[in-house]
C-alpha cells in the first residue's frame, strides 16, 4: 500500500526533473552574471511555477519546492555539492568557526524541562550564577516548559549575537531565580580530549576540522611534549571532516620540510600542491592514527598524508571515502551553493573518493552497506592492480574509496544487546546522571574519579529502575547480564562527561577501547 504522502512525492517528481535543467542554467547565470540562455530557461521555470500556483489542486510552497529542486540538481552532479538555504547558513558558520553566540550551558530536555547539565567556566551563565542541576523554566518572560519544547526551540531562544541580553528564570531546589545574562562568543572544542596514556605516550582526539582546530591541536601537542610525550595516538574516528586547511596544517606538524601533503585539481582550477614546511613540532614523535568508517574528508587528507609518507601506522577500519573539494558561493538572496571544484589526491597519487556513477541514492545506500559489511572484515574488492599505489618507501596502498588502514581492527560488539540499544536510544544515561548528580555531590578531580569511582550493583539497580519508571524501558534480565559491564562503563563515562566534559568521557571509555589497545601495540 502507498501512502498519500508517497503519492504526493511521486507527483512532484516530473516537475522537479523538468525544472532541473532550467535551474542549472539559472544558478550558473546567477553566479556568472547572466546570459540569454539563462534568461530563456528562467522564463520557462517561472511559467511552470505560475501554472502550479494558479491551477494545482492544493496550495503549494514554491520556495520549499524550488530549494528541493536545486538540491536534486546538484546531487545529480556529485553527492557532495549542495544547496544551503539562507536560514541554515548560521549553523554552517558556527561549525566552520567552532563558536556561536550564547550563554555557555549544556542541557537536556527531561520531564518537559530544560535541565542544565554543565556550565562553561567564565561563560555568561557561569558569571550569572547558573549551576549544573538548574532548570530553565522561562526565557525572556515566556514559558520554556512543556511537551512542545524542543532542542531547536531552546537553542533559538538562548543563542544570539554577542553583547545582547537574554532573561532566564531558573528553578533551583524549589525556588525561582531571575537572571539577565549578556551573551558572549562560546567556543566549540574541536580537540576535546588530550592526555598522557602512559609516561611516554600521548593521546589526542580531533572531533572536527574548523578554523581553530590546527591551533588547538598545536597547543595540546605542546602540553603533551612538555609532559614527556615521545609517541602519540591521534584519534580521527567519527570525524566527518571540515576545513581542508586545518588538516594540512596538522599534517605539517609531523612531516619534514618539502614532503608533499596533498595535491588537487579540477576542470576549472589549476593543479595545486601543498608541501610541509620546517615548522612542525612532532617530526620526531612516533604516531599511530585511528580511523573508522565515519572518518571523512579532512580526516582522510591527514591520514592519507601520514600513511603515504610512511610517517604513521593507520589502525582501524576503512574511512568514508570523500575525495572532493567544495567551495561556497553566496547567492544574491543570502543562500549558498557548495560546489565541488576539485578532486584531491594523497601524496602517492590516490583519489580516495568512493564511486558515485550510479547516482545520489545509490551512493548513500552504498555508504550504509560499506559500513555494515566492513565492520568485521576489510573489503578485498579494492585490492586490484589498477588501484595500486606506492608510499614514499615503496609500501603498497590502494585507492578505490577511503583510506584502508595498515592494521585492520574489527568493530567491537562486546556486551551489545537490544536492551542496551534501547537505553542509549532513549537517552537514559544522560537523564539518569543528571538526577544522580543532583543528589550526590562528587568533588574529586578527574584522575581520582577514574581511579576510585566504582559503579556498584546498587547503582546499576537504581539505573535500571529509573529506566523503567521514566522511559518505560523494561528490564531484560538476560540481556542486562550480557551487557552489564558495558552498561557500567557507559554510565561511569557519562558521569565523567557531566563533570569533566568530553575529556572525562573519553578517558573513561578509552580504558576498555580495543582499537586503542591495538594502536598502542602498533608502536
Amino acid at each position: 500500500m502507498m501512502s498519500e504522502e508517497s503519492n504526493k512525492k511521486l507527483f512532484w517528481l516530473p516537475t522537479l526533473l523538468a525544472a532541473i535543467a532550467a535551474l542549472g542554467v539559472y544558478v550558473g547565470s546567477s553566479l556568472l552574471g547572466g546570459s540569454k540562455e539563462g534568461t530563456k530557461e528562467l522564463q520557462k521555470l517561472t511559467q511552470i511555477f505560475e501554472l502550479l500556483d494558479n491551477e494545482y489542486v492544493d496550495k503549494i510552497n514554491k520556495e520549499e519546492i524550488f530549494e528541493q529542486t536545486i538540491s536534486e540538481m546538484l546531487h545529480r552532479l556529485d553527492p557532495h555539492s549542495n544547496y544551503i538555504a539562507a536560514k541554515d547558513l548560521k549553523l554552517l558558520e558556527e561549525q566552520t568557526n567552532a563558536s556561536f553566540g550564547g550563554i555557555g550551558v549544556r542541557f537536556l530536555l527531561f520531564r518537559d524541562t530544560i535541565c542544565i547539565t554543565h556550565v562553561n567556566v567564565n561563560s555568561p551563565a557561569f558569571n550569572g550564577g547558573l549551576k549544573r542541576g538548574d532548570r530553565i523554566i522561562e526565557i525572556n518572560g515566556k514559558s520554556a516548559t512543556g511537551k512542545k519544547i524542543t532542542n531547536e526551540k531552546v537553542m533559538d531562544r538562548l543563542k544570539g549575537a554577542p553583547n545582547t541580553k537574554v532573561k532566564v528564570t531558573i528553578e533551583r531546589k524549589g525556588k525561582k531565580l531571575h537572571k539577565t545574562l549578556t551573551r558572549n562568543t562560546i567556543p566549540i572544542a574541536t580537540v576535546p580530549c588530550s592526555y598522557m596514556i602512559n609516561p611516554s605516550t600521548g593521546y589526542i582526539q580531533i572531533a572536527q576540522f574548523s578554523l581553530p582546530t590546527a591551533q588547538e591541536f598545536h597547543q595540546s601537542a605542546l602540553q603533551l611534549l612538555n609532559k614527556g610525550m615521545r609517541k602519540l595516538v591521534l584519534d580521527l574516528r567519527g570525524n566527518g571532516g571540515g576545513t581542508m586547511d586545518g588538516a594540512i596544517q596538522i599534517a605539517d606538524e609531523f612531516l619534514p620540510k618539502g614532503y608533499l601533503i596533498l595535491s588537487s585539481k579540477g576542470q576549472h582550477s589549476k593543479e595545486q600542491k601543498y608541501y610541509a614546511t620546517s615548522s612542525g613540532i612532532l617530526e620526531k614523535t612516533k604516531v599511530v592514527v585511528l580511523i573508522d568508517a565515519q572518518s571523512a574528508s579532512a580526516s582522510e587528507i591527514l591520514a592519507g598524508a601520514l600513511q603515504d609518507n610512511d610517517r604513521a601506522t593507520i589502525v582501524g577500519r576503512r574511512s568514508y571515502g570523500k575525495g572532493l573539494i567544495q567551495q561556497d558561493k553566496k547567492l544574491k538572496d543570502g543562500s549558498n551553493l557548495r560546489i565541488t571544484v576539485a578532486r584531491y589526491y594523497t601524496p602517492s597519487g590516490r583519489s580516495i573518493q568512493r564511486p558515485y556513477n550510479n547516482g545520489y541514492d545509490a551512493y548513500k545506500e552504498d555508504e550504509q552497506k560499506a559500513y555494515a559489511e566492513e565492520y568485521f572484515k576489510p573489503d578485498s574488492s579494492i585490492f586490484v592492480d589498477s588501484l595500486r599505489y606506492k608510499t614514499r618507501k615503496g609500501r603498497i596502498v590502494y585507492g578505490g574509496g577511503g583510506i584502508m588502514p595498515d592494521v585492520f581492527v574489527p568493530g567491537d560488539t562486546t556486551g551489545a544487546s537490544l536492551y542496551l540499544s534501547e537505553l542509549q536510544w532513549n537517552g537514559v544515561f544522560n537523564a539518569f546522571v543528571f538526577d544522580y548528580l543532583n543528589h550526590n555531590e562528587l568533588t574529586m578531580n578527574l584522575n581520582d574519579f577514574i581511579a576510585k569511582f566504582q559503579i556498584t550493583d546498587a547503582l546499576l539497580n537504581r539505573f535500571t529502575s529509573f529506566a523503567k519508571a521514566e522511559f518505560d524501558v523494561e528490564l531484560q534480565p538476560n540481556e542486562f547480564r550480557h551487557s552489564k559491564e558495558r552498561i557500567g562503563l557507559l554510565l561511569k563515562a557519562e558521569i565523567a562527561r557531566h563533570l569533566f566534559l568530553e575529556n572525562g568521557y573519553y578517558r573513561v571509555i578509552n580504558n576498555r577501547d580495543v582499537e586503542l589497545k591495538r594502536a598502542l601495540a602498533s608502536f
